[in-house]
């Protein structure tokens, strides 16, 4: 080999070498698919914000975002590969893995207790969760709400058999309650603020209806992904809950930039909309809960009357035990 192409030979080599040795240049970052278990609301503001503020790219994940239908929809599409990691109602986990054995297991808390709710028109004259027979109740394939429903139904002697069910696409629910055309739907209370914007809009008002009055004080929204993906992409789910962890905090100390982030990428949430929901959401993401278990973490009891509460309701086997459903080392350590 001549001298000429042995120095250049030599200056490639170096090059490379010298690349690989750069922050982050040693692997390319993990295209990671997340799909909610919604539409994009504020609720969901931290992770587009994050996106736009590098902190997703800084741990070394590519991360899109898309919608989701239902609870029961992601989890179904996780378990098929369309998404790395999913967000939706822990019950609709523990329900899928027992019915049809999906192999998923929830890896962070989103919500520390539940924010379930009914939102209902002021003029309807319903107050409570007593006497809903004969009313119509959109609801989403899979929902948490549903899952929840016959225990709340049987706390306020409602006979949930008497209610009309309506199956319809999540961003419909609150149209056809402004309308008229359902008397309910369900949805988590860090919603309220722009739903009853909507609602005001055409002259209504809405309230709702907390299931936590029925004693829910339980875990709900959740991240999910495969027994695949954890057993093989660890360093990526690892990545991504300390990207997660670094955007809600983001989000906590600055919601007006998390907002305009957001709205920036999501056009069709208006500001304020998203602020009512952000605030209301990181009341359910930094609780007193959360100084025990760790933001994202969670404890054996608590765990443990979700999976109760959950059995009850759908009738899946007592004795089973709800940690062979999580795995929850992928967590940042506590603060």
């Amino acid at each position: 080999m001549s001298k000429t192409k042995s120095s250049a030979l030599t200056a490639v080599f170096s090059a490379a070498i010298a690349l690989a040795a750069l922050p982050g240049a040693a692997r390319a970052a993990d295209k990671v698919h997340l799909m909610l278990d919604w539409i994009p609301t504020g609720d969901y503001a931290p992770y587009y914000a994050g996106i736009a503020s590098g902190i997703y790219e800084r741990n070394g994940i590519e991360l899109r975002i898309s919608k989701g239908n239902g609870s029961g929809d992601t989890l179904s599409k996780v378990a098929g590969g369309a998404a790395e990691i999913g967000m939706a109602d822990i019950s609709a986990l523990f329900t899928a893995r027992q019915r049809s054995s999906v192999p998923l297991k929830m890896i962070g808390a989103v919500y520390a207790h539940s924010p379930h709710s009914l939102f209902v028109r002021k003029d309807s004259g319903i107050t409570t969760f007593t006497g809903l027979e004969g009313k119509k109740i959109g609801i989403t394939p899979g929902n948490s709400h549903r899952l929840y429903f016959p225990a709340v139904a049987a706390a306020a002697k409602t006979d949930p058999n008497k209610i009309e069910w309506v199956t319809v696409d999540g961003s419909a629910m609150g149209p056809l309650l402004i309308s008229g055309k359902v008397d309910a739907i369900p949805s988590y209370s860090t919603n309220f603020y722009y739903q009853n914007k909507q609602a005001q809009k055409a002259g209504k008002e809405l309230a709702f209806l907390p299931f936590v009055e029925a004693g829910f004080a339980i875990y709900s929204l959740a991240f999910h992904t495969t027994e695949a993906n954890i057993k093989n992409r660890p360093e990526m789910l690892k990545n991504f809950m300390k990207a997660t962890s670094e955007s809600w905090e983001a989000a906590r100390k600055d919601p007006q930039a998390t907002c305009e982030a957001h709205v920036k990428a999501i056009p069709q949430v208006d500001l304020d909309d998203c602020l009512g929901s952000l605030k209301a959401t990181l009341g359910f993401i930094f609780t007193d809960h959360a100084k025990d278990a760790g933001v994202g973490g969670i404890t054996a009891e608590r765990l443990n009357k979700t999976y109760e509460v959950v059995a009850q309701a759908q009738s899946l086997d007592p004795k089973a035990d709800p940690a062979t459903a999580v795995d929850m080392s992928f967590l940042p350590p506590k603060k």
